[in-house]
């Protein structure tokens, strides 16, 4: 049974997918602020099968922090085999009202803190054979209005995904997951109208579901031995039309 430590677990996608690869892998639920969260779903996973889940908490906001996260996510079962960087602070930033607060907060979510648990997790991953799965944006490649650094924080993650897959091959695949229209922000900012003119433009008519990406991380994770360094869009076709 392998070991996954999966960041920003407790909640949306990241719980979904701690949900579809608990039946057969201990899973380390990472979380920053949803404490009740994260232990209410490690209980859950704990009443399944004893000893399958823990839930650690971490700002992951230096390279420190993210050491100090695997660290801790390896020392529960001897090691960690699969590093799901599912975390990810999503907000428009206007050019004109964005402050170095929000660039820090956007980029150190969706790219250091990836770079950084992927380095001290690699000796970790490398022995058995292990992989990384990004959760990257149909975004990182089509821009979206108003969220500058977002979209070039994911543009990173896709670069640092095939980075990754080339240095640190042989021993760790690594491959991203660019969802489209899936969950809407919980901020809630998207009104009807908007919502409906982009359900138009996706192909299959219609929104996916976190289900969608879970089923996907699965088989990044553990159907896909022979593939490295892609980055798989799960969009209903939305990127062909943005």
């Amino acid at each position: 049974m392998r070991n996954v430590l999966i960041t920003g677990a407790a909640a949306r996608l990241g719980r979904a997918i701690a949900k579809e690869l608990h039946g057969d892998h201990r899973i380390a639920i990472h979380y920053r602020s949803s404490t009740d969260a994260a232990h209410a779903l490690a209980n859950a996973f704990n009443a399944v099968r004893r000893d399958s889940a823990v839930a650690l908490q971490s700002a992951l906001d230096s390279a420190d922090a993210c050491a100090d996260l695997a660290r801790r996510a390896e020392e529960a079962w001897g090691g960690i085999d699969v590093l799901v960087n599912n975390a990810s602070a999503f907000y428009p930033t206007p050019v004109g009202s964005a402050t170095e607060e929000d660039w820090d907060q956007l980029v150190g979510s969706n790219l250091k803190a990836p770079f950084f648990l992927s380095q001290a997790l690699a000796g970790s991953l490398a022995r058995n054979g292990g992989c990384i799965v990004n959760m990257a944006d149909i975004h990182a490649e089509r821009p979206m209005p108003e969220h500058t650094i977002y979209c070039a924080a994911k543009a990173g993650l896709v670069m640092l995904t095939k980075s990754l897959a080339l240095e640190l091959s042989p021993r760790v695949r690594v491959n991203a997951v660019a969802p489209g229209a899936i969950l809407w922000p919980e901020q809630e900012t998207t009104n009807a109208a908007e919502k409906a003119r982009i359900v138009q433009r996706i192909p299959l008519a219609r929104t996916g579901s976190a289900n969608d990406i879970a089923r996907t991380v699965r088989f990044l994770t553990c159907n896909a031995p022979y593939i490295n360094g892609q980055i798989l869009a799960v969009d209903g076709g939305r990127n062909l039309t943005i």
